[in-house]
């Protein structure tokens, strides 16, 4: 199982557009010796499917540590052309047609809450017609200081709601931070 989460994290770096070709063309071709026990491209298709779980929790390894000063976007993730809605079977009721700075899409957003330093603090995928504002009081629940967005964060309903959820202080939220990330510190180095 770490090989093919390997082999998908590297995929996500690797420039390749396409899973087949990055599979069959590099890594079939030049990793075989990091990888020697490689399976064929369709088994490789079915055991992606048993990685999501063990991925998800990877990822939340890699959280990082609140700052004070944290950045909210969200991406789009286009699963077919538009011309190809209809005939798209894999995703039918989860992805939705959304639109972006360039035009329409069908698929999901990713939405992402990062710290000055580039580390993840919170991260959501909506089907592509959900607003950007509405996951960002899930993702910033446990956040303190200020929060940056783009021209489509901006809502005084959305202002209104993350002052109401933040604690009394931002001193007050810091300490609580700290504090849990500590405990979350000793639990990982006791296991």
């Amino acid at each position: 199982m770490s090989e093919v989460m390997t082999i998908i994290i590297l995929f996500q770096s690797s420039g390749f557009r396409n899973f087949k070709t990055y599979y069959a063309g590099h890594v079939c071709a030049h990793l075989r010796k990091e990888f020697p026990g490689l399976v064929s491209y369709q088994r490789m298709v079915e055991l992606q499917s048993q990685t999501a779980l063990p991925l998800t929790a990877f990822l939340h390894t890699r959280f990082g540590r609140c700052t004070g000063i944290s950045f909210v976007d969200a991406t789009s993730i286009a699963i077919c052309h538009n011309r190809r809605i209809e005939s798209n079977k894999v995703f039918r009721g989860l992805a939705k047609r959304g639109k972006r700075s360039v035009g329409w899409f069908y698929g999901f957003k990713v939405h992402l809450v990062i710290n000055d330093s580039g580390e993840l603090l919170g991260v959501m995928v909506t089907a592509g017609n959900v607003d950007d504002r509405k996951p960002v009081p899930a993702m910033t629940k446990k956040l303190f200081g200020k929060l940056f967005g783009d021209r489509g964060y901006i809502s005084q309903k959305l202002f209104e709601e993350l002052v109401r959820a933040r604690p009394a202080t931002d001193h007050q939220a810091q300490k609580e931070y700290e504090e849990q990330a500590d405990a979350d510190d000793r639990q990982t180095t006791a296991a």
